[in-house]
C-alpha cells in the first residue's frame, strides 16, 4: 500500500509539472504541494477542486505561501482514480 499511494503521489507531481504548474516539495512519499501561481490563484484552484467534488485537496501553507496539498492515504485508491483527480485539477487550474 505504501509503495501505490507513494507512486500514486509521484503521478500527480509529474502530471502537474508537464502541464507548468510548481511541485513545491521533493515528492518522497505520499504528500503533493502544487502552487498555479499567485497566491489568489492558489486559493481559487483549491476552492473549485473542491467545489468539484472528484477529490478532495487541503491548502497549505509552504515557506509562506498558499498551496495545494494532494495527500494520498487510501490504499483503495487506483491508478483511474488519480488520472480522472488530475484531470480535474488540471481542468480547474486552466479554468481560473
Amino acid at each position: 500500500m505504501i509503495e501505490r499511494t507513494c507512486g500514486h503521489a509521484s503521478r500527480f507531481a509529474k502530471g502537474l509539472r508537464k502541464a507548468g504548474y510548481a511541485v513545491l516539495n521533493d515528492v518522497v512519499l505520499n504528500q503533493v504541494l502544487a502552487s498555479f501561481g499567485s497566491e489568489d490563484k492558489n486559493r481559487r484552484v483549491l476552492k473549485a477542486v473542491q467545489n468539484d467534488g472528484t477529490c478532495w485537496c487541503s491548502t497549505a501553507s509552504w515557506h509562506g505561501q498558499t498551496a495545494m496539498r494532494i495527500s494520498v492515504s487510501s490504499g483503495a485508491t487506483t491508478g483511474d482514480d488519480v488520472e480522472r483527480s488530475l484531470s480535474a485539477i488540471l481542468r480547474m487550474a486552466a479554468e481560473c
